[in-house]
Parts: C-alpha cells; structure tokens; sequence
C-alpha cells in the first residue's frame, strides 16, 4: 500500500487475557497517541476474542478513540492464522498510517505475519518514537540492547510496529471512545490447524509482564533449595519470582519464569535481582523496571550498572534478612 493511500489513523492490536486487556497492548496506546496527534488522525484500537466486552471498554477508557471489538466463537482461542487474516482485513478497511503492537509472543508473531501479507515492512522492540523533520523515527535496539538504532519507514504503508513492553506507560486520565461491534471473520481457507482442545497448565498462570513486583533468582543462588529464598521473597512481597536462564536450564524453575531476551520483558515497579550477573540477555529484559535492587557478591557484576541500589553480598544470607525484616514490617 502507498502512502498517500492510507488515512491518517494509527491502529493498535490490544492482546486481551481471560478477558482483560493485556499491559503492553495498552501501553502501545500512548505512542499511538503520539503519532496520531502528529498525523492528525484518530487512535482505533482492534480487540479480538471471545467475551470481550468489558475488555473493549477497558481499553475504550485508555485513550483509543475507536474501539473495534470483534467478539465471536471462533476467535475464542487465540491463532496465528486466523488472528492476522481478521487484522489484515481490519487493515484493508481502516486503512490506518500505522500498526502497533504489543511485544509479547502473539505480538511479534502477528507483526511478522501481517508484514508477509501486506507486502510492508515492520520495527521490532521499539522503546521509543521522535519527530525529526516531518519524519517519525522510530528508536529500536540491536545486540540485547547494546546498540539504539533509529529507523524510518518512509514509502510503504501501514507502517507495522511492536513496541518493547515497559518503553511508555499506559495512558492515565484519557477521554473514554467509542466501542463498535465488528463481525469479521477469519478465511476458513487460510486456517492451517483446527484447535480440538486445550489444557491450562498451572504454570501457565504466571503473569510476568504485568506484575508490579518481581524476585528474580540466578545461577549466583547456588541450588534448587536455595532458589527457594527468591519464592519467599516474592510470595511475602505479593509479587511474582522470575529467573535466569541458568537457573532454568538447571531446573529450579519452569521455563515460563524466564526473563531476559529469550524470555520475558518485564517493566515492573519494583525488580530484585538476587545472584544474577547481569549478562546483556537479561539485562535486556528489565531495562523497563522502575526501580531495580541487585544482590550479588560480586562488586564487579555488570548488574551493578542498571540498579538502583546495590548490595554486594551473599544472597543466601541477605535474602532471610530481607525476608524477616519485611515480615516484623508487615505484623507491626
């Protein structure tokens, strides 16, 4: 599609969970907001799924002008196939500037996908979006974070970006839009797989990217009975454990724990780090905290260069003192 082609709108995809919006599918409203007062155009925002209408409402009530709600039976499990063709049809009609996206798993996957289709290029783990001249640029990271690039995509339309979760907070007082029922439908012709059943797995609970607070254990806590000090940390602190990959590969925690660049990107308000490093893969994954708290006995660990506080010490004799301290905090 060219660019004079398409309308002035910004599209985003909001992920949706047991029918509550995902955090970096609302998060990716705020740039969307920024472009679309640039472009002048409106901010429509696409919800896919089954029972979703307080879903709609939610994000209809974070700065999206036009909700597009598409509820329906066969959107109720989530599916590569199915999913991009309903957004590239929403795309052909709308005609949006731009495609924003989540960076979560299905985020990523359906930019890739919908890039394919839609003959159009697409940025990856975007942190942030500036105006040089009467360009928009787009910040993206190289090397687990090590390098920032900026790119332009300046002929093809829709420009298709996933925005690095954590990069923009979600919207705070917004206007509340308007929320229009769709019935689109995916091509039956361009379905691959036919989903008979699924089975939740107890670790499938675990909610990363929307945690407020997160205990991360690594290599540095030694062994499986040891990791249980970052449980206990975080079970006191109401927040969720995560770990290193390392600490998975050794298994001492299910793999849907992992944070860093082949896991999970975290942006929570509070990230403690006990015996972990701080390899530029991790350190990838929770450059969006707003606060971090390293522990590790090394002085010299790279960890120390993102945290704002730094103990230099043994984890597993910090961590009880934490633990306890926070305990006679929460009986006083």
């Amino acid at each position: 599609m060219r660019k004079e082609d398409t309308t002035n709108n910004i599209l985003v995809y909001v992920e949706n969970t047991d029918g509550a919006p995902v955090k970096a599918g609302l998060e990716a409203l705020t740039p969307a907001r920024k472009l679309a007062e640039k472009t002048g155009g409106q901010v429509i925002a696409a919800v896919i799924g089954k029972n979703i209408s307080e879903a709609a409402q939610n994000v209809a009530a974070s700065g999206a002008d036009r909700v597009l709600a598409i509820d329906s039976d066969e959107a109720a499990v989530y599916d590569l196939d199915g999913y991009a063709d309903i957004l590239k049809q929403i795309i052909e009609e709308e005609k949006p500037d731009t495609v924003l996206l989540g960076g979560t798993g299905d985020g990523k996957d359906l930019a890739a996908k919908l890039m394919a289709q839609l003959d159009t290029a697409a940025v990856t783990d975007v942190a942030g979006i500036r105006t040089d001249g009467d360009k928009e640029v787009f910040v993206t990271s190289e090397y687990s974070g090590a390098v920032c690039c900026d790119v332009v995509v300046d002929e093809v339309r829709p420009r298709i970006a996933v925005i690095r979760s954590g990069a923009f907070k979600k919207p705070e007082g917004a206007d509340t839009g308007i929320v229009e029922a769709r019935d689109v439908k995916a091509d039956a012709g361009v379905m691959k797989t036919k989903i008979k059943d699924t089975v939740k797995e107890i670790t499938e609970t675990v909610n990363l990217e929307d945690a407020e607070i997160i205990v991360s254990g690594g290599r540095g806590m030694g062994s499986k009975e040891n990791f249980g000090l970052v449980e206990q940390l975080a079970e006191i602190l109401g927040g969720e454990v995560g770990a290193t990959r390392p600490a998975i590969e050794d298994g001492w925690i299910a793999k849907n724990h992992q944070v860093g660049q082949s896991g999970k990107t975290v942006s929570p308000k509070l990230y403690i780090a006990a015996g972990i490093s701080g390899a530029t893969q991790h350190l990838s994954g929770i450059t969006g905290s707003d606060y971090i708290v390293a522990i590790n006995k090394d002085e010299d660990a790279p960890i120390f260069s993102v945290a704002n506080v730094g103990i230099v010490g043994d984890a597993m004799k910090v961590l009880p003192v934490m633990i306890e301290e926070i305990k006679k905090i929460r009986e006083a």
